[in-house]
């Protein structure tokens, strides 16, 4: 059974290939949104055969997909710092760092926008969130067996409830986040979960 365009993982060329045409993709995407991704555009910047690429990846959003998976890996490993409050401060740094790059938080804002009405572009999107998410959510439950938490803490929603505010602030003002914006996402996070808010 063959594997779905853009999912293939394979070494040597083919993976510098891969490598080529993502980050193209990626500059596509953050230049001029979803809606200015084109497979010959991208095999053009990424000098690769346009064939090489409708072949691989078959379609705009399975090459979406396939982005948003090597983004996945490649992202940075949670930090530990010894305190549930300190770790979710330095995952809510992550997250601002990320959103006001240049590059990944204009890529972030087109891949959101075409979730919207994308059903394939959505289900990576939430994908790439899942193993973010999963990455995380060690540190909260690290914190539950120091009794930093109450047991029973929902970790994965402890994780999204630090990032949630600073997305929504990029996507419904325009606005970057800030360090201080950050730092007040973790907190209330980090309250909320002292509190019980996200024991089960």
């Amino acid at each position: 059974m063959s594997a779905e365009p853009g999912t293939v993982r394979p070494g040597g060329r083919t993976a510098r290939v891969r490598a080529a045409v993502l980050e193209a993709a990626g500059d596509v995407l953050a230049e001029q949104g979803f809606d200015g991704l084109d497979l010959a555009d991208v095999a053009r910047r990424a000098d690769v055969g346009k064939t090489t690429v409708y072949r691989r990846w078959g379609s705009v959003t399975g090459l979406v997909a396939d982005l948003l998976a090597d983004m996945a890996e490649q992202s940075l490993p949670r930090e530990e710092t010894g305190s549930a409050l300190g770790d979710l401060r330095a995952n809510a740094a992550l997250v601002r760092r990320t959103l006001a790059d240049p590059r990944q938080g204009a890529l972030f804002r087109a891949v959101i926008a075409a979730a919207t009405c994308d059903a394939r572009t959505a289900q990576a999107l939430r994908r790439f969130y899942e193993v973010r998410v999963a990455e995380w959510a060690p540190c909260v439950e690290q914190g539950v067996a120091r009794g930093e938490f109450p047991a029973g803490t929902d970790a994965e929603a402890v994780v999204r409830a630090v990032s949630a505010p600073l997305y929504y602030q990029l996507l419904t003002t325009g606005e970057i986040p800030d360090a201080p914006a950050a730092e007040r996402a973790a907190r209330a996070a980090h309250a909320a979960a002292v509190a019980g808010v996200y024991a089960t």
